[in-house]
């Protein structure tokens, strides 16, 4: 198979899966993106590794879980020895450089007890999480941040060369908008997100961002090269340029999802989230009203520029072997269970959009299709090391390659029973109905897929105090452990009847009732409002159907 020669790999900041075209929304319209959906493969059940920009970021860019590469939080370093992109395409051939933001932060004290200058040298791509900075720019600038790391932003420069001045144009022309007395009315308050930014679109951070990856291109000329064109919107500050500030209105917008019982007597965790400024104004009549258009506004403008570069791809040949990646770091709950920001784990927060083009022919029998198999983060560099020409070290990356999907084939174990996000650890302690012993079950990773299994039995466990069992969940009463047999009897039939009890389905409505063994959980989702066809690859445990701008009727707590 002939590897492709170049990767652009697009990443919008803070975009929802729901808020594009091919993902159903009803009205937001990006045609540029929908037709990149249409060439390539759609992945519909796409996730991060973290809610949260720079450990998110690291996953992508190391194709390790949080808790293995250590970056846990935003500016938390990536440690040294972690490594990126750079270092397992640079080996190939590559030149891999970033246009826009990484959000990574270097490991300065690692870097000094190495001996490695960050300003020169081999220093410099480990303190640039292995990208070549061709224009770094993590696009959050105010002004007294701005000071502190000396003042110099190349976005800003070129500004000032348009005509746009001040100590800080990011901040006071690009991010900013114009009260009705010509004041300055900053787009760090949500309520100044309805007005259009002083600065011309023409002029804008996605305009300048898009034109620097595509100068990256042209410079790179005959090498091999992965441009990382990662976009700062439409990430807060919301303010978008006209016209875009003005095109969508309430009657565009999908609907809220929360619900007042959300808010009576909810886990302390979640009530500190929805306590917190953000929140609590996202929770006010009247803020997504006027939040919303200008985060459309972006998300339409990205689609408009990206239309640009895609038509550029096409007119100099470059689109035929180059594979052409879309996704996004996170999601944005806008107002939805009560919430602003993105820190939790509800859908809107970490799944994501994902759209994959391999312009080579051996994907040609998947263009058009929507993937259900459930994907992560860190599959994506394994699938740029493969679709490069490598092969991903399994004893290091934690991800699985996607190209198999891209290809119609379906790999040994790709079938997953679920994503999983860091520290996430799942104790089930169960009780025999008081005719067995107490056991659980530990979550087993195996080399190339999740199961679940057993706990031994624990002899002295029926001695225990009963009060002991009041501290974890109540399963649903069973005589076995899936529903078959006691467990005195031997091993359960497999063939025995695993239907939930009677109940079960109210204790555990809103989620995902459970599934068989092996890559028969995969979700077909109502295509139009009608069941999805079974599909011939449904025994294997993916789906591939025709994409449609229909699909996308599922939504945070409205799964058909």
């Amino acid at each position: 198979m002939t590897p492709v020669r170049n990767i652009l790999f697009i990443m919008a900041d803070q975009l929802r899966w729901d808020h594009l075209g091919c993902y159903g929304h009803p009205h937001l319209e990006t045609p540029n993106i929908d037709r990149l959906a249409a060439r390539g493969v759609r992945f519909d059940r796409a996730y991060v590794q973290s809610p949260v920009c720079g450990p998110s970021r690291a996953s992508f860019y190391t194709g390790r879980t949080v808790f293995s590469h250590g970056a846990t939080w935003n500016r938390v370093p990536l440690p040294v020895g972690e490594w990126t992109l750079g270092d397992y395409l640079r080996p190939l051939g590559f030149r891999v450089a970033v246009a826009g933001k990484t959000h990574m932060m270097p490991d300065v004290e690692g870097m000094a007890r190495l001996g490695l200058d960050r300003d020169a040298g081999p220093g410099r791509l480990v303190a640039e999480a292995g990208f070549e900075p061709w224009e770094r720019d993590d696009g959050l600038h105010p002004g007294p941040l701005l000071r502190r790391r000396g003042g110099r932003l190349a976005y800003n420069d070129w500004l000032r060369a348009r005509g746009y001045p001040g100590e800080n144009p990011w901040e006071e022309w690009a991010n900013s908008g114009e009260g009705p007395g010509g004041e300055i009315r900053s787009g760090w308050y949500l309520r100044n997100s309805a007005l259009p930014a002083r600065v011309r679109e023409a002029h804008s951070e996605t305009a300048y961002t898009t034109m620097r990856a595509r100068q990256f291109i042209e410079a790179a000329g005959a090498e091999r090269w992965l441009c990382h064109l990662s976009y700062i919107k439409p990430h807060w500050p919301y303010v978008a340029p006209a016209p875009y500030h003005a095109m969508y209105g309430p009657d565009s917008f999908l609907p809220v999802h929360r619900h007042e019982a959300e808010r009576r007597d909810p886990n302390p965790v979640y009530r500190a989230f929805m306590e917190m400024e953000v929140s609590r104004t996202f929770s006010a009549q009247g803020v997504r009203e006027t939040v919303l258009p200008a985060y459309m506004g972006l998300i339409r403008q990205i689609d408009d520029h990206l239309g640009r570069l895609f038509a550029w791809l096409e007119e100099t040949g470059r689109d035929r072997d180059t594979m052409i990646v879309f996704t996004s770091d996170h999601g944005d709950y806008l107002g939805d269970h009560w919430l602003g920001e993105k820190e939790l784990f509800h859908e809107c927060s970490v799944r994501i959009p994902l759209i994959i083009l391999d312009p080579r022919p051996e994907a040609d029998a998947t263009r058009g299709t929507a993937c259900d198999a459930p994907v992560e983060a860190i599959d994506l560099l394994p699938t740029f090391i493969e679709a490069a020409g490598g092969v991903p070290p399994a004893h290091r990356l934690e991800g699985r390659s996607l190209v198999p999907l891209l290809h119609g084939a379906r790999p040994p174990r790709l079938a997953r029973r679920g994503v999983l996000g860091d520290r996430l650890r799942l104790l089930c302690r169960a009780r025999d109905a008081g005719r067995g012993p107490v056991r659980g079950a530990r979550l087993h990773a195996a080399h190339r897929g999740l199961e679940i299994r057993p706990f031994p039995p624990f002899p002295a466990a029926a001695a225990r105090p009963a009060q002991r069992s009041r501290r974890v969940l109540r399963p649903r009463p069973r005589s076995g452990p899936r529903g078959g047999a006691p467990r005195d009897a031997g091993p359960p039939d497999r063939t025995a009847d695993r239907a939930p009890q009677p109940g079960h389905h109210d204790r555990c409505r809103g989620h995902r009732p459970a599934r068989g063994r092996g890559g028969r959980g995969h979700h077909h989702r109502p295509v139009g409002g009608r069941p999805a066809a079974l599909s011939p690859r449904r025994g294997r445990g993916v789906d591939f159907r025709r994409a449609s701008p229909s699909i996308g009727a599922e939504r945070d707590g409205a799964r058909p």
